[in-house]
Order: structure tokens, then C-alpha cells, then sequence
């Protein structure tokens, strides 16, 4: 099998834990190979989900049919559909066990127009989340778009080299609803596609939890599904306020200091109140059955203190695979959401400037994920500091890696279904985090190339995330098959 290294194939993490289908998953099983209740499911690390569904189905002539013609057309006679199909089918099932997802497949190859009607009219009836089409035969490319154009469903399209001409494959290879596959015997890409109807399926099913200062009602991001549910941030503060200094609080804090490799600003109180913030937020979390958190969090370090910097307890979640967002970003929040749930890796939220004589770019926060790649890595080595605007308590200053390979990200989403959501979406090499002094800013810093950008400053957006890993091009096959406009 061919690999693509510019998506890395999903994996279960430690971030993800096992779980037995039962019943549920077992109720959900189609027409094609049977979905044991005793597969696993992989989930992300917030509330269960329902597993994601793709129908499948290989549309081609019986090789048997072909022979009383006496002329096969591509892929040619030399190529056995029937025996291809048992090995892709194979794979199939190990990518849906891996995923813990279900990928039904037809039984029976699609071939005349009345089993391409049922199978149009059956998805239309009980549309899944994604489509996975297998065309086997050039003359039966029709029968790919018609069941594209007819059903409207998220689809990959995989055609193995030598079944398909370039004109076939331009029709869909920018198509939006379309990801569209032309490699040989290319399944690393067929589960790098199926990943991603995953992804979609989880944001859908995915809730944010909004501490702001007011409470208001929920809403549901356009597009992507994702509620939200803002509450009044006196719930966290109060929370902080009972977290009493226990033994595992003063375990996290211990943690906190011995982790550091240097402790610069912050006294035992303002690392002990970081830990009591950590569980504070957990909880909160874990009441509102969210699988994220934003928070408007600066106007409560100000004079009178509210509350502490919460920047440690949103590194900790970060390295928990917890999206945390920044001053209730919820675009950043939303695009840390998809790093976490398409490439397991966390997001550095940040403001962003230039250097303009290097031309580098420049992003910098008073916090970060310190497992970059991902929950239960090895973390990267960080600094307590004081947070940088503030003045005071305790937040984490994380030096990452030079030379790694980053993407630098946002989506921005739009006020109703109607409208085209768009991403920034760019990609680069970290250079190196510059010295607290001599740089300002704030805490956590790092100074990276730009591969899209002749100039630098012409770079877009604000508090876009970056997350290590060239995932760029990536996002722009998740944003076309999910009709997002990819820009830079």
C-alpha cells in the first residue's frame, strides 16, 4: 500500500480509550459484514459518540459478463474486480475496527442502473455520515457521479491507477463534497478520508463549554454542528473558590514545579493555585458534558482578582486532548477541535506578528499544550512564569522543538448554513522560541517560516492555532470535502 506523509494515518492514542460497542453498535450494522459487539471503539477524549457510518459500495461489471463481450476496456482483463474486492474489503474492516467506526459495504458490486436507484434511494431514505465509492471500471464512472450528484452525502472515491483517464479524475479532484482518491491500491488515503467523515461526525455530536461573564442561551455553529453553551463564569469562580488545597491538587502542583525546568516569577501559592484552577475547570467540564472549553478569561485577572490565570489548567487539559480556547475564541476553539480530532495533536492558540527582517513569522500566548505531539507524548520542556500582561500568578512559558515541520491554522465561521465558511490554513518550520527578555509579548513564543507567503505579513487572521506536523495539506482536502473554502 502506498502512504501519504502529509496526513498522518490515524491512530489509537493513549489520548483514546477502548470501549465495547454492545448492543448499539451492533444495532447499527447494515448489509455487508457484520459489526461485532465486541469490536472496539475509539473516542475522543470528551463525551462518548456514536460511531461514525460510511455505506460503501464497488461498482464495476461481473468479470464474467465481460468475457461473453470479449472486451474489458480499462482496467483490462488481467484485472480481477472480484478478488480486488475481497482485499479491499479486507482492509475495510481492519480501518473500521481501528477507527471504531461502521464501514458497511454493499454486497453486491453496483452495476446495472436499477441497483445504482436502490442504492441512491436507500442513502437519500437513511443518508449516513460519508459515502466511500469503489469504481472498477471506466464505463461505469456515470454510475460514480450520478450517486455523487443524486445523494449530496460527504464522499470518498477511491480508483486504483489504470481504471480511470485524467479527464475522470479532474471532474472531482477540486469538486467540493468530494475526496477524490487516484493511487494504487492506495487504503492508507481510504482511511485517511474516512478519518475525516469521522472528525465531522464527532464536531457535530461535540458541545463547548462558554465560561464567559453572562450566561446566554445555546447555539449551534453553522456548518459544523458544534454547540455551544456559555455559562456565567461565577460557576468557575465559586468551583475555585471550594477546590481546597487536597493531596492530588498538591500532587499536580508538585508536578508543576518539578516538570519546570526553571521557576522564574511564581511563588508556592501561585503553583498551588494554578493546580486548584486545573481541577476547577475539569469539573465544570465534566458537569456540563462538554468536549471543549473557551473562556473570557482576562477581564478576572485584573484588579479586583477574580480569579487566577487558568493557563496552566489549560495546558494540562491541552495535554489531555481537551481543547482549551483563549479568551472565548471560538474559532480558535473549533480549530483546536479539529487538530485534536483529525490529527490527535493539540493546538498553541496565539496573537501573530512578523519579523520583518528575516521574514519569520511570530506567534506568542501565555499558554500551550506541552504534549505538542499529542496526549501521553513526551511533554516539551517549559518554563513558569508570571502571565505577561497581568503581572501575576502562574503560567507556563513552553519551549518548542526547532526545525519540526508546523501548521498554522484557523476556521472562520460564518452566521448561517448558507453562507461559505473559510479556513486560513498555512504551513512552515519552527525556527526557535526567542528569549523572555529580550522579547515581549507574551510567555510562550515561537518564531517559524512561512512556505505559502512570499512576505510574511501579508499572513491573515488573529489567535490562529498551530500544531506540529505538515497537516496543510490535509486541512484543504477536509475543507473541500466539507465545502470550506481553504485560503491564505
Amino acid at each position: 500500500m502506498n502512504s501519504q506523509q502529509d496526513f498522518p494515518s490515524p491512530h489509537l492514542s493513549r489520548r483514546m480509550f477502548l470501549q465495547a460497542a454492545g448492543g448499539t453498535a451492533a444495532g447499527l450494522s447494515l448489509n455487508s459484514h457484520h459489526w461485532l459487539g465486541s469490536v472496539a471503539l475509539a473516542q475522543p477524549a470528551g463525551q462518548s459518540k456514536r460511531p461514525a457510518v460510511v455505506r460503501a459500495a464497488f461498482i464495476y461489471p461481473p468479470t464474467a459478463s465481460l468475457r461473453k463481450v470479449g472486451y474489458y476496456s480499462w482496467p483490462g482483463s488481467t484485472f480481477d474486480a472480484e478478488g480486488r474486492q475481497k482485499q479491499y474489503a479486507l482492509r475495510l474492516q481492519a480501518i473500521e475496527r481501528k477507527l471504531g467506526m461502521q464501514i458497511s459495504v454493499e454486497p453486491q458490486a453496483l452495476d446495472e442502473n436499477e441497483s445504482v436507484t436502490r442504492f441512491i434511494n436507500e442513502i437519500k431514505a437513511n443518508p449516513p455520515d460519508g459515502l466511500l465509492l469503489v469504481p472498477f471500471k471506466k464505463g461505469h464512472w456515470p454510475h460514480v457521479t450520478r450517486i455523487v450528484e443524486e445523494t449530496n452525502v460527504p464522499t470518498v472515491v477511491l480508483a486504483t491507477l489504470g481504471v480511470l483517464l485524467v479527464g475522470h479524475v479532474r471532474e472531482f479532484h477540486r469538486k467540493p463534497g468530494v475526496y477524490m482518491i487516484n493511487s494504487l491500491d492506495n487504503l492508507d488515503a481510504v482511511e485517511q478520508g474516512v478519518n475525516m467523515i469521522r472528525a465531522a461526525s464527532w464536531m457535530k455530536q461535540s458541545c463547548i463549554l462558554n465560561i464567559a461573564r453572562a450566561a446566554a442561551a445555546d447555539r449551534v455553529v453553522p456548518h459544523l454542528g458544534t454547540k455551544v453553551r456559555t455559562v456565567a463564569n461565577t460557576g468557575f469562580i465559586e468551583e475555585f473558590q471550594r477546590t481546597q488545597a487536597t493531596a492530588e491538587v498538591k500532587k499536580l502542583a508538585a508536578a508543576y514545579r518539578g516538570n519546570a525546568t526553571k521557576v522564574v516569577q511564581p511563588n508556592e501559592k501561585d503553583i498551588l493555585d494554578a493546580a486548584r484552577a486545573y481541577f476547577a475547570l475539569k469539573r465544570v467540564v465534566e458537569a456540563e458534558k462538554a468536549d471543549a472549553v473557551m473562556m473570557d478569561c482576562l477581564p478576572g485577572l485584573k484588579h479586583p482578582h477574580k480569579h487566577v490565570p487558568p493557563c496552566m489548567g489549560f495546558m494540562s487539559l491541552r495535554d489531555e486532548g481537551i481543547p482549551a480556547g483563549c479568551e472565548s475564541d471560538l474559532d480558535a476553539t473549533l480549530t483546536m477541535m479539529l487538530y485534536q480530532y483529525l490529527f490527535d495533536r493539540p493546538g498553541f492558540q496565539h496573537n501573530p506578528t512578523v519579523e520583518t527582517e528575516k521574514n519569520h513569522y511570530f506567534c506568542a500566548h501565555c499558554t500551550s499544550a506541552s504534549r505538542m505531539n499529542g496526549p501521553g507524548s513526551k511533554p516539551e520542556p517549559y518554563v513558569l512564569m508570571s502571565h505577561a500582561e497581568a503581572g501575576w500568578g502562574c503560567v507556563p512559558r513552553v519551549l518548542f522543538t526547532p526545525n519540526k515541520q508546523v501548521t498554522i491554522a484557523k476556521y472562520l465561521s460564518v452566521r448561517s448554513d448558507t453562507d461559505t465558511p473559510q479556513m486560513l490554513v498555512y504551513s512552515g518550520e519552527m525556527v526557535g522560541c526567542p528569549g523572555i527578555p529580550p522579547t515581549g509579548g507574551c510567555r510562550t513564543n515561537a518564531e517559524t517560516t512561512i512556505n505559502e507567503l512570499d512576505d510574511v505579513a501579508d499572513l491573515k487572521g488573529h489567535h490562529l492555532v498551530m500544531a506540529y506536523g505538515e497537516h496543510a495539506t490535509s486541512l484543504r482536502r477536509f475543507c473541500r470535502l466539507y465545502g470550506i473554502e481553504a485560503v491564505v
